[in-house]
């Protein structure tokens, strides 16, 4: 009877669908992964490490080609390169409300759009920060090059990052959108009702979005101060956020990982001085 009900299991329609979505999700997110290490090994890094975007060779012919393209072609391939870490990085995390979500609506005919929509809209909320910190980014640069104080100074904007990460581990506002995000059938409760199916799928993707960028945001910074192209700091950071979302005991990490930060930001400092 037990290998009886194994094999209905096994060709159990929904179970079967299941187990592709996970394998296909599982591949973006490899593919992802690969892709970063590609491209950080390559000769157009720069455009993952935010370093030296506007270098003459590489794309130089494309950039003079598209109107603005100085900067339009290196945001693009900027902004080409944070989905890709968001897809490696953040996608994991966000797996357990995509599967709660894809079973409440697995018995609609618009299914896989409406998964799709959620999928967007927690991408756009990822696009629209990674937007702003490349400008920051690219305002900091401009700065830099303006004076020769970020010459022999620029460890302090480091250790502010790292500081201000540590600090943050310990704000209200972190564990207000950390316990959102670590309530997926709650949060999908409160947002899909099925009157307005892909707004609403769209909606609860990118409110989803806004909290994990909430809670995740000041240790995605990190990567600006360790290297965006780093692999093995992606895949530190990524596995600390994922356990901070999903683990039992993720939000007990806040202790550890706040000091942790803040000493780090303290080395840094007092190796300076």
């Amino acid at each position: 009877m037990t290998a009886l009900a194994s094999n209905r299991a096994v060709r159990d329609p929904e179970t079967v669908r299941t187990a592709w979505f996970l394998l296909l999700a599982g591949a973006l997110v490899v593919g992802a992964w690969l892709a970063l290490a590609w491209w950080s090994a390559s000769p157009y890094s720069r455009y993952v490490t935010h370093g030296g975007y506007l270098a003459p060779d590489g794309f130089a012919a494309l950039c003079r080609a598209v109107p603005f393209g100085g900067v339009v072609v290196p945001a693009l391939l900027h902004a080409a390169a944070w989905m890709l870490m968001i897809t490696a990085m953040m996608l994991p995390t966000t797996l357990p409300l995509v599967m709660l979500f894809r079973q409440i609506v697995r018995g609609r005919d618009d299914h896989d759009r409406l998964i799709a929509c959620v999928i967007a809209g927690y991408f756009v909320a990822w696009l629209a920060f990674g937007l702003a910190a490349h400008l920051a980014d690219l305002a900091l640069d401009t700065v830099a090059e303006r004076g020769t104080w970020f010459v022999t100074h620029g460890y302090w904007v480091g250790a502010a990052i790292l500081a201000g990460a540590g600090l943050f581990q310990f704000s209200a506002l972190k564990y207000r959108c950390l316990e959102e995000c670590r309530s997926p059938f709650t949060f999908v409760a409160a947002r899909w009702h099925g009157r307005a199916p892909s707004r609403e799928a769209f909606r609860l993707g990118l409110d989803h979005g806004i909290f994990c960028v909430g809670c995740c945001w000041a240790l995605m910074l990190c990567m600006f101060v360790v290297g965006t192209g780093s692999i093995g700091w992606m895949l530190a950071l990524a596995a600390l956020m994922a356990a901070e979302k999903n683990l039992r005991g993720g939000s007990r990490l806040r202790l550890p990982v706040g000091l942790g930060l803040l000493g780090a930001a303290g080395t840094i400092v007092v190796a300076q001085i």
